[in-house]
């Protein structure tokens, strides 16, 4: 598919400066070691691995409303970044900070990973398989080795993985199976963990920031107050609408209050499983697991005007640490980000002004 719109939608700077600024902070939370040991207990072991590099493209989504961005979900391995039909998506603001976009996304990738498996479920038949061979066209002008592969193609040997004879550096991981928890992903947690694979993203970067459980924790009173200061905290709460886990609240006050909250299994993403209050009928209420089941409260998307037609509109951040690699809006309609409507799709995103 194409672009939604080739002319980029115009943000507010005071906006993006929120979006960028808590996309930041969220990140100096998951290298805050009093942070980890409180979720240490509801953790699993693929989460110890804690590696040297920071976890590429992790997408946070934003609604923006008249009381600022608020955050609707974080994105252990956002994509979207490349269209079939018109490539990278233009990065108008970022390109003042690098004049080739695609370097800056190459820097994500450390010079000494030589041999880079681009993996994901049945790798050929994923939607955005175009986009993972964009990247590995990418790094294949800078002279690595790529394979794309499905986790059956990775064989692990004494030493490690391989892929097309040659042992693997690093697995860029676009696999939703995000604890390696899966069987055909048994051999893959097992040279994970042993140290002999890089992974990117890794698990610790969603178990401590992706999983919808930690907007549970970050409204759970007293947690962030036992190392954060207070403004960090007020930002945090800001722009995380309120969220609490099913279970922890009152199931006859969830029910009499649903049609201004929204209900998500927490170990899903992409809007999957995603329902509205509103629409909700009491059986399908009463079906929920309380223990795996988040309610948020419900923000309203954006929505902007493309060609004469209205649709709804968020934006993404894709950050590498503290680093912005760029951004890009979503244009659709439904009650879910999806784009089968004609005209919905991907669209570039400006500010006017920017000041790091």
């Amino acid at each position: 598919m194409s672009l939604a719109t080739n002319v980029p939608v115009p943000i507010l700077e005071n906006d993006f400066q929120t979006m960028l600024h808590f996309a930041r902070t969220i990140y100096q939370l998951e290298h805050d070691k009093v942070y980890a040991q409180a979720l240490a207990l509801h953790l699993p072991e693929t989460v110890d691995v804690a590696p040297h590099h920071p976890s590429m493209l992790m997408g946070y989504d934003f609604h923006l409303t008249p009381q600022g961005p608020k955050l609707i979900e974080i994105n252990n391995n956002a994509g979207g970044l490349y269209e079939n039909d018109d490539g990278w998506i233009p990065q108008y603001e970022q390109q003042r900070l690098v004049p080739n976009f695609p370097a800056k996304l190459l820097a994500m990738f450390a010079k000494d990973w030589q041999h880079i498996a681009i993996m994901d479920e049945d790798i050929t038949q994923q939607y955005m398989f175009p986009e993972m061979n964009a990247y590995a066209a990418l790094l294949r002008a800078d002279g690595r080795s790529v394979s794309l592969v499905s986790p059956e193609d990775l064989v692990l040997k004494a030493e490690g993985l391989y892929a097309d004879g040659l042992k693997v550096d690093v697995i860029y991981n676009r696999h939703t199976d995000f604890y390696l928890e899966s069987s055909p992903l048994a051999h893959i947690r097992q040279a994970f963990l042993e140290q002999q694979v890089v992974l990117n993203p890794y698990p610790r970067s969603y178990a401590l920031l992706g999983d919808k459980n930690r907007m549970v924790d970050w409204w759970r009173e007293g947690l962030l107050e036992t190392f954060l200061n207070d403004q960090a905290i007020q930002l945090i709460r800001a722009v995380v609408p309120e969220t609490y886990l099913l279970s922890e609240y009152d199931s006859e006050k969830a029910w009499q209050i649903r049609k201004s909250w929204v209900f998500k299994p927490a170990a899903r993403h992409g809007g999957k499983g995603v329902m509205l209050g509103k629409g909700m009928s009491r059986k399908r209420f009463e079906q929920f697991d309380t223990g795996s089941t988040v309610m948020q409260k419900l923000v309203p998307a954006s929505q902007i005007e493309i060609d004469g037609e209205t649709f709804k509109f968020d934006i993404r951040l894709y950050m590498h640490g503290e680093d912005l690699i760029a951004m890009a809006g979503r244009a659709w309609n439904g009650q879910i980000t999806n784009f089968r409507e004609t005209g919905s799709g991907w669209v570039p995103i400006q500010v006017k002004s920017l000041a790091f």
